[in-house]
């Protein structure tokens, strides 16, 4: 099995520490909501399957799991895996509440082989331009798409209410920038929309991401230039084919690189198009939740072996918290003590992922500041050394 020595030094001070992405617990990942148009047994099972596909994709992140045989069979047979539900009116409308056994789903995660994801996940920023004409808008929080429905014109798309509920339903923490007086002296739009790495990366500081999403929405310059755009005007079959929105995005996964000589880690999705932009938005924010997923992401049919050493261990608390510490991370199985030197302890972990998810899953811990050795990087089987403070 892969070994890899981990020596993980608790700090008593934070001087000199470097700024950390943020990591957010997800809490209610086992919980889901479901509108429901009455309270019949026929109408409540399928709303307890909507349910629970929905917790499927909180608890895995990725689309593709429900088409998991495994997790098809647990989804037929879903009363099995409810604690509790109930109904509840909200406005002109009823929902149907359900909590889901924590231990049955991860049960059936492993029955299926299928990654998951534990609860503390990273902080994503999200840099949204819409070009609507000749004009270019950075979206925040508070703002309103200028875009209408053309079916409804009166009606305007709300793109960030659109990212809230992805947020909300895939369990991935999303923020949009606030675009107030510091966002605009700090960049401008044209930065975004060309998506400048380094530009993006040093206006998200303020916001410590683990990572950043650009994704830019048009309903001009982006779509196909056609020959004639007065011979599409006259062919209303023409107007039919001709997709009236265009989106694309690009995604940095270390949004901690503004302190590095160059940019790694941006990944450029290919371009789609559309007549829906929530519709546009949502599909590329799935894809790249996918891609999220991959790196975090727990692997349940995976055991892997590391020895980590934990130095300045000075008290028998400090012992039971560490220990703790340890048993909590959601990409360990077990831990087992080996040895003992002065303030110096030895542990052996099984792991429920890969090493690349393991470390990945650290950096995201606010307790852990990851660090490098640049002298040790130079020695042969030198093994990188991670701070650790409590």
């Amino acid at each position: 099995m892969l070994r890899y020595l981990i020596v993980l030094v608790v700090v008593l001070s934070n001087f000199f520490a470097p700024i950390t992405a943020l990591a957010v617990e997800v809490k209610n990942l086992y919980d889901a909501k479901v509108i429901v148009n009455s309270q019949t047994d026929s109408e409540r099972k399928l709303a307890l399957q909507q349910a629970m596909s929905a917790v499927v994709l909180k608890v895995g992140g990725q689309q593709a799991l429900l088409s998991n045989s495994t997790i098809k069979s647990g989804l037929r047979n879903v009363s099995g895996y409810v604690v509790k539900y109930r109904y509840q009116r909200n406005a002109e409308q009823t929902e149907l509440l359900v909590t889901f056994d924590e231990s049955k789903i991860n049960q059936l995660f492993e029955y299926a082989n299928a990654p998951i994801w534990g609860s503390l996940r990273p902080q994503i920023l999200l840099w949204l331009v819409e070009e609507n004409g000749l004009r270019r808008t950075t979206i925040s929080n508070a703002s309103h798409s200028s875009f209408f429905n053309n079916a409804t014109p009166q009606v305007s798309y709300n793109l960030p209410n659109s990212v809230e509920q992805f947020s909300a339903l895939r369990g991935l923490p999303i923020l949009m920038p606030l675009m107030d007086l510091t966002d605009v002296n700090t960049i401008s739009t044209f930065d975004v929309w060309g998506r400048f790495a380094k530009q993006v990366q040093m206006a998200s500081l303020r916001y410590n991401p683990e990572s950043i999403i650009i994704i830019r929405l048009s309903n001009s310059s982006l779509l196909p230039q056609h020959e004639s755009d007065e011979q599409v005007d006259d062919c209303f079959l023409c107007q039919k084919e001709r997709q009236q929105y265009a989106l694309d995005w690009s995604f940095i996964a270390d949004a901690q690189g503004y302190n590095r000589d160059t940019i790694t880690g941006q990944i450029f999705g290919e371009i789609s198009y559309g007549d829906d932009p929530d519709q546009l938005l949502k599909t590329a924010l799935s894809l790249i939740s996918d891609i999220i997923y991959q790196k975090y992401a727990l692997n349940s049919d995976i055991d892997n072996n590391y020895i980590i050493d934990v130095a300045n261990i000075s008290s028998l608390k400090s012992f039971i918290e560490l220990e703790r510490f340890l048993e909590q991370l959601s990409s360990v199985k077990s831990v087992k003590l080996l040895s003992a030197s002065g303030g110096n302890r030895r542990f052996e972990l099984v792991l429920k992922s890969s090493g690349q998810a393991f470390l990945a899953s650290l950096k995201l811990n606010k307790q852990l500041d990851l660090f490098v050795d640049p002298l040790a990087e130079k020695v042969l089987g030198a093994v990188p050394v991670f701070y650790w403070k409590p």
